[in-house]
């Protein structure tokens, strides 16, 4: 009798490892994705429903930064994020050593010159101050926006890592004050004008399309190639298969449909 339920303990001891085994595997029918609040966050929710109907859970985790959606997909506690362009990711890898590639391309947010205290560039005074954002390539796509509007003139040499360093002509001379992305609209009263990117310009209620003064040219190949929004993974997922569900329904009609009548022109499907 002894020796029966010993071996019956035993055996309930090993069910009981294996699962917790079971317990500690990741469920590959559920998958994380970070992304900005708006419009990444609400278009990744329509994307919810379609995968939902194949059996796969999609949790949004929402950030207001650039740098944690990348920092948790490398550590893995996110299986992907859907926030930044092409240029951003590129730079970020080479600044962060992290290994993160994009599996995707979705949409295009214009990004535009906003009025401050100044309504128009005619209106722009000497040592005006036009805020930008500060982190790499989006102070470079700025720059390049004010450039296009004669405002401003950038070495030859100037690429998509341009600073302010990389002015070599300023007429109105222009005080071109750098600030976080996310602090842009919080400020636009306190400055002549801001150049503010897409996501936060949504978020604070802009529309690109129509509320600012000077928007990038959407047709352009330099703009298609770099700053169209990712889907992005850590190297040696890109084949994991609810990403690929997941891409798909991120390219869906469904999606695409969403994005131009909740958006006006503010974003613009990729695909």
């Amino acid at each position: 009798m002894k020796r029966i339920v010993k071996l019956a303990l035993a055996l309930t001891l090993i069910l009981t490892i294996f699962a917790g085994c079971g317990a500690n595997k990741k469920d590959s029918s559920v998958i994380k994705v970070g992304a900005s609040v708006t419009p990444h966050a609400e278009i990744l929710n329509v994307a919810k429903e379609i995968l939902a109907e194949k059996g796969i859970t999609l949790e949004v985790v929402e950030f207001s930064d650039y740098v944690q959606p990348n920092t948790n997909v490398e550590n893995g506690q996110l299986d992907a994020n859907y926030f930044q362009h092409v240029q951003y990711l590129q730079q970020f890898n080479k600044d962060n050593g992290t290994h993160i590639v994009s599996v995707a391309a979705i949409h295009y947010e214009p990004f535009g010159i906003f009025p401050g205290k100044t309504k128009s560039f005619e209106e722009l005074k000497d040592g005006a101050v036009i805020s930008v954002p500060n982190d790499g390539t989006n102070e470079a796509r700025a720059l390049m926006l004010l450039e296009a509007q004669g405002l401003i003139k950038l070495k030859e040499t100037a690429d998509f890592t341009a600073t302010i360093l990389d002015i070599v002509e300023n007429p109105k001379n222009l005080v071109i004050k750098e600030i976080e992305a996310a602090q842009l609209t919080l400020s636009l009263q306190d400055v002549d004008m801001a150049v503010i990117n897409g996501n936060y310009a949504i978020q604070a209620g802009l529309n690109a399309t129509i509320d600012a003064l000077a928007i990038e040219d959407k047709d352009s190949d330099v703009i298609k190639n770099n700053y169209t929004n990712i889907l992005c993974v850590k190297q040696g997922n890109e084949n994991n298969p609810a990403i690929q569900e997941l891409v798909k329904a991120l390219k869906s009609e469904k999606v695409k449909n969403f994005m131009l009548e909740k958006y006006n022109g503010a974003v613009v499907p990729m695909f």
